[in-house]
């Protein structure tokens, strides 16, 4: 394992993100934390450590991570409960991930934003920004959070986010349940805004969108669903390019043809494959709570006792194996819907998602079967049994 400021990596396969088949026979050249060059295997500068892969692609990029290694982001706002999340990630070919705090009640999420601001501050490997789903949402699609946490936004709280984290804040809220030009203002002081655990129309969408909306979380979940009459936020995000959607892979949140129609309607330009992951996530024997109630794993799924779904257990590595196998992607498409997409989704196209000189050094390494070897984070190396 390279330990050094500059070193070689040699994929068997590498997978750009900006190609649909893999390129064989390269060499990506690391120093300090960015990629020097990519050149010819043969064309390497010799005397430098090397690494040897099978596949080397884009860093993973989680945007919706809740939990893992046994903890919940909700339960401990702190730069330590970050860095399990971040390690238990890593073990699914996860480098950089927007830990996800869930609606609390009040503005519990100004602890979660300065709990950020401090591991960004620190350099903390793979703590990219933070994603804040909720608590502007609607409350007629709670899903697992809190009914009683849930909450119109007032000018206080908008106050709170402009003032921002030094990185990527991807807010999730019910674009219905906002005053018109909120979405507008949020944007404006850079906040990525998606669009969840909502009731919108269509109309409500595109006038969203219009003030800069950028997509949605978690498709077909906790949304007004698509009909004959009312296309609803899954047809929205369906129809509209404008918008990214994240996407849980794991065969239960959604269907596997369903997963297949939105790669159709969407492309993988446009869809991020997310987590959505809990405490279980490298600790699958793990129980934890929400909103009071206990959530426990039996057979894959995360639920309450009345059957309420709660996150999933699902890595990133095991939701690009699913997309492919139960999606129809391609490798390339899954890997970019991985990686090159959520970039693209929080405006970093120009540094994160792909492999290319300049670029941040952060990869993820696999093997012929798509399982995950490593990964590479700013140039730091995480080998698997991953650090």
């Amino acid at each position: 394992m390279p330990d050094a400021a500059r070193f070689v990596l040699l994929p068997g396969q590498l997978y750009d993100g900006d190609g649909a088949l893999p390129r064989p026979g390269r060499a990506v050249i690391v120093e300090e934390g960015r990629i020097l060059a990519v050149t010819s295997a043969e064309a390497a500068p010799a005397g430098l450590p090397r690494l040897r892969v099978p596949i080397a692609a884009p860093g993973f990029i989680d945007l919706q991570i809740n939990g893992g290694d046994g903890v919940m982001f909700n339960d401990a706002p702190e730069p330590e409960t970050l860095a399990r999340i971040a390690r238990a990630a890593r073990r699914g070919g996860t480098a950089h991930l927007l830990p996800t705090f869930v609606t609390a009640p009040g503005r519990a999420y100004a602890a979660a934003m300065d709990a950020v601001r401090a591991a960004l501050r620190a350099r903390l490997p793979g703590i990219l920004g933070l994603h804040l789903e909720g608590p502007f949402l609607s409350p007629r699609r709670p899903g697992i959070h809190p009914p009683a946490a849930i909450r119109p936004i007032a000018p206080e709280d908008v106050a709170v986010l402009e003032r921002g984290i030094g990185g990527p804040l991807l807010l999730t809220l019910a674009p219905e349940e906002v005053p018109p030009g909120t979405i507008a203002r949020l944007a404006a002081a850079g906040l990525r805004v998606f669009a969840g655990h909502s009731e919108a129309t269509l109309e409500e969408v595109a006038s969203a969108a219009d003030e800069g909306l950028r997509g949605g979380t978690h498709l077909y979940n906790a949304m007004s669903q698509l009909t004959g009459r009312g296309p609803g936020l899954v047809g929205a995000l369906l129809g509209d390019d404008r918008l990214f959607a994240g996407l849980i892979a794991d065969g239960i949140h959604v269907h596997g043809q369903s997963l297949a129609l939105a790669l159709r309607c969407k492309g993988a330009r446009r869809l991020c494959l997310v987590t959505d992951a809990m405490a279980t996530l490298a600790a699958p024997d793990a129980a934890f709570t929400i909103n009071g109630k206990r959530i426990a794993q039996r057979g894959g799924r995360l639920a309450d006792a009345e059957g309420r779904l709660a996150g999933a257990h699902l890595a990133m590595d095991e939701a690009v194996r699913n997309m492919i196998g139960m999606g129809g992607a391609t490798r390339a498409e899954a890997l970019r819907m991985a990686s090159t997409t959520p970039a693209a989704a929080l405006g970093l196209g120009h540094e994160l998602g792909r492999v290319a000189p300049g670029y941040r050094a952060s990869l993820t390494l696999l093997d012929d079967d798509l399982e995950v070897l490593g990964v590479v984070v700013d140039g730091a190396t995480f080998l698997k049994d991953i650090d």
